[in-house]
């Protein structure tokens, strides 16, 4: 979850200047960048629970030690709760999950290298702690009452509203972790061919992806289960968005969206102003009984547009947001399976071809069916996984045609051979812990936290 935005305090003025904010990512192809975020848990080795912000060995100390190799701090009431490097920065989920925003990046081989750095860095200080850190899903292990805290405000806001709206917000915000990747679009019709594909195809990334199938030490009936949470989580501001296949779909309609997703809060002065359940239109009218006569501005609106979660998101880029937390190499994968699909010409217009046809409620039988079944979900007399064998093709095809190469004279191809293994084997890494929790593990989950930890 982001943070305070970084954008002008420029009051609002005119419903344009709200479609500005999202037209004004629009950029040449010469100009994509990549931007790769991921959660991870951390864990004592000790004893597996979930470190604390204080203390010696919290996830407060975790940061500090961090600043060692050249991030600056960001403090909130005097806490140190991120930290930041260029255009990169390190957050706090509200349990204490650890995220890693990108920089903006060239290329894929680029983002992997930025993911290997900062592991690296954090194996460096986490080890000195005695902690570890587990990419996953789903918080294998700990119940909700187990999991602690992070001292944000934005969180004590949410914290109160989620159980109004759902019954699983709270397992959201304290035992989930994704990993995304948010790409650029040239235009407005851009942007739009762009939303269409990867809304039509996030469920096919959650299905190679999945990899939450355990709840309080216990599997789940479900191979992501944190795709399934955010069924429950706030119908206010989840979902398919079906709107954006409608004719006529642009920045003024997803701004119309976002002027109906009930608000959280407003950054004033340092701190956090509870507005959960209000209005952003009576914010633009000055109308809001907690900030009398107050407008926001161009920050609130960027703030604003944080606190919805779709499948996919727009900002002024575009957020892929669909698939479960997992080891490094997968961490790359995913910018490799976007990038593949969206970055070239070519391949947009096979990927266009393969969902133009989905109806609606298509869309909706796989987003609802692929936390349970993943791959070997029935669609069209055939399976999911056919269609992501599919997906991966054109994908590959437009990573070749993009050619960037390191200096072992790879393409950024190389970094789908995971979601390749998966699909061509018709099993999730989901379903092979299932497996080893059946088999080696006895019937323990304790063993995910040494067998795959970063």
């Amino acid at each position: 979850m982001s943070g305070p935005s970084a954008v002008t305090e420029t009051p609002i003025e005119t419903r344009a200047q709200l479609v500005e904010f999202l037209a004004s990512g629009a950029r040449p192809p010469e100009r994509w960048k990549v931007g790769t975020e991921h959660e991870k848990f951390g864990f004592r080795l000790d004893d597996l629970r979930p470190p604390t912000y204080e203390g010696e060995r919290g996830i407060g100390a975790l940061l500090a030690g961090l600043v060692r190799f050249g991030w600056t701090p960001v403090r909130e009431d005097g806490n140190l709760i991120a930290l930041r490097r260029g255009d990169a920065s390190i957050s706090l989920e509200p349990a204490g999950q650890l995220e890693l925003s990108g920089a903006q990046l060239d290329t894929i081989h680029d983002t992997c290298c930025e993911v290997m750095c900062h592991l690296k860095e954090v194996r460096a200080v986490a080890d000195e702690l005695g902690v570890g850190f587990l990419g996953m899903g789903f918080q294998p292990k700990w119940r909700r009452e187990d999991m602690p805290w992070m001292p944000k405000g934005r969180y004590a806001i949410m914290r109160r509203y989620m159980p109004l709206r759902g019954n699983l917000g709270l397992d959201m915000m304290t035992r989930t972790c994704t990993v995304q990747v948010n790409l650029d679009f040239a235009s407005e019709a851009d942007m739009v061919k762009k939303f269409r594909v990867a809304l039509a195809l996030q469920p096919i990334a959650t299905a190679l992806f999945a990899d939450s199938p355990f709840t309080d030490g216990r599997p789940n009936g479900y191979l992501s289960y944190r795709s399934h949470v955010w069924t429950d989580t706030d119908p206010d501001r989840t979902g398919m968005l079906d709107f954006v296949f409608e004719d006529g779909f642009g920045f003024e309609r997803y701004v119309d969206y976002l002027l109906d997703v009930p608000m959280y809060f407003s950054y004033r002065d340092g701190h956090y102003v509870d507005l959960a359940g209000r209005s952003f239109r009576e914010f633009l009218a000055g109308r809001l009984p907690e900030l009398p006569g107050a407008r926001p501005t161009l920050k609130d609106w960027a703030d604003h547009a944080t606190t919805a979660f779709p499948e996919v998101r727009l900002k002024n880029y575009l957020e892929m947001r669909g698939a479960d937390g997992g080891p490094w190499n997968r961490l790359c994968a995913l910018p490799a399976f976007w990038v593949g699909l969206l970055y070239d010409a070519t391949a947009l217009d096979a990927a266009w071809d393969l969902v133009k046809d989905f109806s609606m409620a298509e869309r909706h039988a796989l987003r609802d069916g692929v936390p349970r079944h993943a791959l070997k979900l029935p669609f069209r007399g055939a399976t999911v996984r056919e269609l992501a064998l599919e997906a991966l093709k054109i994908a590959g095809h437009g990573l070749a045609r993009r050619h960037r190469l390191n200096a072992h004279g790879a393409s950024e191809a190389v970094f789908l051979e995971p979601l390749i293994e998966f699909a061509e084997a018709d099993q999730t890494p989901a379903e092979r812990k299932l497996e080893l929790f059946r088999t080696e593990w006895n019937g323990s989950v304790d063993p995910v936290f040494r067998e795959f930890a970063y």
